[in-house]
């Protein structure tokens, strides 16, 4: 018995690690890269977090309602091996986002560029995820 529980207990604990690799999404399973969106508006949050941050943004609409939307970027470690900080962007900082839109028609983006009011353009996206960047084809 006693050595049952314990083949049970290693196999939950290697599920439970493996939950996630699970977790991950590619670009095309989640994102329409016929579908590019700028989204011009003010910063009101950013989660810099594994797998991916997330910024999070007020912008107005046709029209001049502000709308909430959320944009994944690539993960922490690759924006910082590209020269984002976490002071990058910050509450309130003016931006353009270019990306593409989610299939699952809400107010989300995968963000392939983020320009900041000064004009300083950060790459924003990840050439591991095959998104259109990857393949030479976002709008520069």
């Amino acid at each position: 018995m006693r050595a049952k529980f314990g083949i049970l207990l290693a196999g939950l604990g290697l599920l439970v690690s493996a939950a996630p690799v699970f977790a991950h999404h590619s670009f095309a399973a989640e994102f329409d890269d016929k579908k590019p969106v700028t989204l011009k508006g003010t910063v009101t949050k950013v989660d810099w977090m594994n797998p991916h941050i997330w910024m999070y943004l007020a912008v107005k609409d046709d029209s001049g309602k502000v709308v909430q939307w959320q944009c994944e970027g690539s993960p922490p470690n690759t924006l910082t091996r590209q020269g984002w900080t976490k002071q990058s962007l910050k509450e309130g900082d003016q931006i353009t986002i270019e990306g593409f839109l989610a299939k699952d028609a809400t107010n989300t983006c995968n963000a392939r560029s983020v320009v900041t009011a000064e004009g300083k353009r950060l790459f924003a996206g990840s050439p591991e995820d095959n998104g259109p960047q990857a393949r030479g084809q976002a709008k520069q």
